[in-house]
């Protein structure tokens, strides 16, 4: 537990785990975010649960932003890439094995993903200035879909998909339901679905729609 989260929970402060300081900052960040949420997870926060300086911090991220997007990118399931890699690299295995990969490491993302950045939307101006810091850094969270929709667009070049399929569409439906799994299901007597399951049968249904 973090400096932070072990003061409100009134247990001993956990140590900093040994290593390179970028990799314990970028540790700290993710414990920190997942406790106390990315509205409150200072700076002078994590650099204190990494054992590090403020100053420290700022030599290696240029803010909280690029922290999150780092945590994102290297503490989360790598969605991503994997999108990367199949977009260089379309007619590459079955499309619907594909597609099943693409949910299960999307529904897991957007799993862990939430818990982080909840907080934000509870304060407008916080969400907008990191809004407008993550645009800058040339992230967000529109990018999984743009890069699902070329994926899909060069599968149907290939003849893979249906001439005639709104790839934007089925790239949004797709990842649309696995970020809805992250919440949505919790209130459900069933609980959240396994995301194996969840993700073949999203891809077995999406497919019935957009398959030639």
């Amino acid at each position: 537990m973090t400096s932070l989260g072990a003061a409100q929970h009134g247990q001993p402060e956990e140590p900093p785990a040994p290593g390179p300081a970028r990799e314990r900052i970028l540790d700290a960040a993710h414990r920190l975010m997942l406790t106390v949420g990315l509205a409150r997870a200072t700076t002078k926060e994590i650099a204190r649960a990494a054992g590090c300086s403020e100053a420290a911090l700022y030599k290696h991220f240029t803010g909280k932003e690029e922290l999150f997007i780092r945590v994102l990118t290297e503490r989360l399931p790598r969605l991503n890439p994997l999108l990367s890699s199949l977009v260089a690299e379309p007619g590459r295995g079955t499309l619907e094995d594909n597609l099943t990969e693409i949910a299960r490491q999307a529904a897991l993302f957007y799993e862990q993903s939430f818990p982080i950045a909840a907080s934000l939307y509870a304060e407008t101006q916080l969400k907008r200035r990191h809004d407008d810091a993550v645009r800058a850094m040339g992230s967000g969270p529109h990018l999984p879909i743009e890069s699902l929709a070329a994926y899909l667009r060069a599968e149907r070049d290939l003849g893979r998909v249906s001439p005639d399929a709104d790839t934007f569409a089925a790239a949004s439906l797709l990842l649309g339901a696995c970020a809805q799994r992250a919440f949505a299901y919790d209130m459900s007597d069933a609980g959240r679905p396994p995301a194996d399951a969840f993700a073949a049968r999203l891809v077995r249904t999406l497919l019935a729609g957009i398959a030639p």
